[in-house]
């Protein structure tokens, strides 16, 4: 099977795939860090759409797009002018988004957080979590299916929880929950936000052997 693991520098999906015989590519505009650029495209993954995919499994960024960001678009809380460039950028990530839910392939899974596409869209197919899958961590991650079934809980853990890393005057009061890869990182948000967006192993596995074994 060949499948384009869009927006993956992690590699975390492509390597599962690859364990099991398909010829997986992953692909994002940041080199990757999975330690295998031999199966990397470093591209516009947008072009890519337009070759023949078994499959697409896409990991669109959802920066623009998850609801913890809704108070950006807030006229009470920012300048007219900064809602209107945020809300640029959201609309190009809505775009984005929809090339892989259009895309000319039998099987797609876009995957994204609790966000803006559960309305700007549709509602998501399945809403699962990575304590599903016997990663200790709770994070609320939405699929959007075509052409394959939902994902079954594979080593189902008790509901851990939350863990909080920030609680004080630099969070001005309110306890910050603690995100995937977020603690120790340093290179400032961009690579704050590369460490939030990488797959759970136990769901990477899950993806691979459910929708592909």
């Amino acid at each position: 099977m060949r499948v384009l693991v869009a927006c993956e520098e992690s590699q975390a999906v492509t390597i599962e795939l690859r364990k099991l015989g398909h010829e997986a590519y992953s692909c994002d505009i940041e080199p990757c860090s999975g330690g295998h650029p031999e199966w990397h495209l470093q591209q516009d993954v947008l072009q890519l759409l337009k070759i023949n995919w078994d499959m697409i499994i896409a990991h669109p960024p959802c920066t623009y797009l998850t609801t913890c960001a809704n108070r950006a678009y807030s006229l009470k809380c920012n300048p007219l002018d900064k809602v209107a460039a945020r809300e640029k950028l959201r609309q190009e990530a809505i775009s984005f988004f929809m090339e892989f839910a259009n895309a000319d392939c039998p099987k797609i899974a876009i995957e994204n957080p609790q966000g803006y596409m559960n309305t700007r869209y549709r509602k998501p197919d399945q809403t699962i979590h990575p304590y599903y899958f016997g990663d200790n961590a709770q994070k609320k991650t939405c699929l959007w299916l075509k052409g394959l079934p939902k994902l079954k809980p594979t080593n189902m853990l008790p509901k851990p929880d939350p863990m909080y890393i920030c609680q004080g005057e630099k969070s001005k009061g309110k306890a910050i929950g603690w995100c995937e890869g977020m603690r120790n990182i340093t290179g400032g948000q961009k690579e704050r936000a590369k460490a939030r967006s990488k797959t759970f192993p136990g769901i990477a596995k899950a993806m691979a052997e459910q929708w592909a074994g």
